[in-house]
């Protein structure tokens, strides 16, 4: 059961299309006037910037608010006092986030997304402090120590499903990579655990997806597919699992004596097979966010490989990738304008919305400037005027302090 209704969302969502052809400059005044009439949403949105904004300052205040909570009511409270009232606190959250929703009609606001995000928090730390008092402090965590980020993973998945949130999805695949190490010790059994978990959310949601084909919850489960499918590859690609990437990947490689060379070598053919899996995936439901993270995962291959094969690494590798990505990028641009209009297999490499081609400008704005300021730092910086005794400057009737023109 969600919070907006089905018609809100696809009003919200007509407006979004509605938005993206009229700065496209797809629509005449009044062709947009009479569409914008005939698209009226009901939920209260606000811009980025203020949704941030919004976001940040309600978890201030919620913060503040329950840290005053206990100084004015508790000086010394104990860790199993402290998780009951985080639970109650949790609790409060969640029902102010609903009310946020449904009363006042709130969407993407920032102040419900808060609310929501606290309430998943405030649960998970106060179950730690009231189930598990002085768990941090103990070396082996409790035999049901698991309950704590499954309880988060399924409020997550509650927060996604009732609100719509897509990074609440990835907040439940982050309480999922917890999982593992509850259960067992062995670092594969950890990356089979979660790689599994993940593979079993693809293909739920790869069961659910075609009957929303066209309706405002497929990009809420394109999102969530393309989450699941990152998270599948870094799972699989143990030069990506480590805490300290860049000591091995400069340093040296890795130490493979906690993986079984099967193991590692199996995992080294699948971050292979993978990207080509996903490119193709996406490809055919013509889905951008898969074929972003199936052209990501291929990226991150070919930069994981030499530290997969123990080859030392270069300072020039990054410029032969990116050279090489470039080709590639340049390469598909060609092919596809050769076709008939430009569109070959319904792909395009012309922007076709206003939304795209404002974010694009802006990625091209940013990285002019940090071209012309690293790069090319002569332009910006004036060169020194050559100085001699035939040198007079003209133009001027007085000098400072009584000088003349020529001082």
């Amino acid at each position: 059961m969600r919070a907006y209704s089905a018609s809100s969302e696809e009003a919200r969502r007509a407006r979004d299309l509605l938005q993206d052809w009229w700065g496209e400059g797809l629509l005449t005044v009044e062709q947009y006037l009479r569409m914008e009439q005939e698209t009226v949403c009901e939920l209260r949105r606000t811009n980025i910037f203020l949704r941030l904004v919004l976001l940040l300052f309600t978890l201030i205040i919620l913060g503040a608010a329950v840290g005053l909570f206990f100084a004015v009511f508790f000086s010394h409270p104990g860790e199993q006092t402290l998780g009951i009232f985080l639970l109650i606190f949790a609790a409060l959250s969640y029902a102010a986030a609903e009310i946020a929703v449904t009363k006042a009609q709130l969407y993407r606001f920032g102040i419900e997304e808060a609310l929501a995000a606290c309430s998943v928090g405030f649960l998970c730390v106060g179950m730690q402090l009231a189930l598990f008092s002085g768990l941090f402090s103990s070396p082996t965590p409790a035999r049901t120590g698991f309950l704590v980020p499954a309880a988060g993973a399924a409020v997550s998945l509650w927060m996604w499903h009732r609100f719509g949130l897509p990074y609440a999805s990835l907040g439940a695949m982050i309480f999922v990579a917890w999982l593992p190490g509850y259960w067992t010790s062995s670092p594969s059994g950890q990356h089979l655990i979660v790689a599994a978990v993940y593979s079993a959310g693809v293909v739920m949601v790869a069961a659910v997806r075609p009957r929303y084909r066209f309706t405002y919850l497929d990009s809420e489960y394109s999102i969530a597919e393309a989450l699941l499918w990152l998270g599948i590859y870094l799972a699989v690609n143990l030069q990506l699992s480590s805490v300290d990437l860049r000591g091995h990947w400069w340093g040296g490689s890795r130490s493979t004596t906690q993986f079984s060379r099967l193991f590692y070598w199996a995992t080294w053919v699948l971050i292979w097979c993978l990207p080509p899996v996903v490119l193709a995936r996406g490809l055919r439901r013509k889905d951008r966010f898969v074929i972003a993270v199936g052209a990501l995962a291929a990226i991150l291959t070919l930069v994981t490989n030499k530290p997969y094969l123990g080859w030392q690494r270069h300072t020039w590798d990054p410029m032969l990738l990116g050279a090489f990505l470039i080709g590639v990028v340049l390469l598909i641009r060609r092919w596809l304008a050769k076709a008939p209009g430009g569109i070959r297999h319904g792909f395009t490499a012309q922007r076709l919305s206003g939304k795209d081609k404002r974010w694009m400008n802006v990625g091209v704005a940013t990285i002019g400037v940090a071209t012309i300021g690293l790069a090319s730092p002569n332009i910006v910086t004036p060169r020194g005027q050559t100085g001699g005794p035939d040198v007079h400057f003209g133009g001027g009737d007085s000098g400072g302090g009584g000088a003349t023109s020529d001082f």
